[in-house]
């Protein structure tokens, strides 16, 4: 009876695990949503493209710094690329080991609008980092975040 009633519980809980990276749409109407300050703590969206050759150690960077202080990092993914590539988006998540974080991905016609509503003075270059703080205070960062900025972050 007990195997059983752990096998159903494991075949629930598959489909969860399984798409743990999976992206969900990024629309105009979510960006506010996105950018509004945290509870406490910090919010870090890290900006990336499928294209971008930094992107996953900018990521990885972010989430070890996400792993070592978790009750005050949130850290989530978005790829400026089109949902419509969500397979290809879930699939270098998962190689970059970053399936555990939440994942969004672009859903406009018109990627520069959802770059500009993010940070009007970003010209849409990844890696992108964008730090939003409890207070209201945000930050930017174009590149591959280095060693010091990652010390001022939490």
């Amino acid at each position: 009876m007990r195997c059983s009633a752990l096998a159903a519980v494991l075949a629930l809980a598959l489909p969860s695990f399984a798409h743990a990276g999976a992206p969900t749409s990024l629309s105009a109407a979510e960006v506010p949503a996105l950018l509004k300050p945290p509870a406490h703590g910090v919010r870090i969206i890290a900006i990336w493209s499928l294209d971008c050759a930094y992107c996953e150690a900018n990521m990885q960077a972010l989430a070890k710094l996400q792993h070592a202080h978790p009750r005050e990092i949130e850290l989530v993914t978005v790829a400026t690329d089109d949902i419509g590539q969500s397979a290809a988006i879930e699939a270098r998540l998962g190689a970059a080991h970053m399936g555990g974080y939440p994942a969004r991905a672009y859903a406009e016609a018109s990627p520069g609008r959802l770059d500009f509503m993010i940070d009007p003075g970003w010209g849409g270059e990844t890696p992108r980092t964008e730090i939003i703080r409890a207070d209201g205070s945000r930050q930017g960062i174009t590149g591959e975040i280095t060693e010091t900025q990652l010390d001022k972050l939490p």
